[in-house]
């Protein structure tokens, strides 16, 4: 299956979310912190992941007679490569795009409704930026945000550590015509 169209949706991405770091997760873990989709939605979603190989059922668990799947991420395959990305219509960019922002405002409401929420003591930040740069600042940039995120994309989760969700967006917006 075409992997956009198995990443375009906000509630798989949320499940991948929900999986990164290296958490093992149940269906039913799952389908309590995506509360706002139905149950049923989380566990079709599970089935497309699991089918495209984005997600890997890690372990099995007989439990009151049935059968208990714990999911974990295969990173491997949770993301559209270079390659693909070229591939990509204007259309597939606005569906790839609706997906993220959808997943990303959702997440985000979540968060606000949790009742111990802090936007301020945890640093929230949402803040956008209109910047001028030429084609040797931007591969810089995006070069030094790549430097900046890679190695955190290898912590772990510990009790001292929260999991962030990060979105950088970049596009340019005075295009000349």
């Amino acid at each position: 299956m075409d992997p956009l169209k198995v990443l375009a949706h906000p509630v798989r991405l949320r499940i991948i979310h929900a999986l990164r770091g290296g958490h093992t997760r149940t269906a039913g873990q799952l389908c309590a912190r995506i509360n706002d989709a139905s149950k049923a939605t989380v566990y079709r979603h599970l089935e497309v992941l699991t089918d495209a190989g984005i997600l890997v059922v890690a372990e099995e668990r007989r439990v009151r007679g049935a059968v208990e799947r714990h999911y974990r991420l295969g990173n491997e395959r949770a993301s559209i490569d270079a390659a693909q990305a070229e591939r990509l219509t204007a259309d597939d960019h606005r569906l790839g795009f609706a997906a993220a922002t959808a997943a990303l405002q959702a997440e985000f409401a979540a968060y606000l409704d949790c009742a111990d929420a802090d936007p301020a003591a945890d640093l929230v930040g949402y803040r956008q930026h209109a910047i001028w740069l030429d084609r040797q600042e931007l591969e810089s940039l995006i070069g030094a945000l790549r430097a900046a995120i890679l190695p955190a994309l290898e912590n772990q989760a510990a009790p001292d550590r929260s999991q962030y969700l990060l979105s950088p967006i970049l596009f340019p917006i005075d295009q000349k015509r």
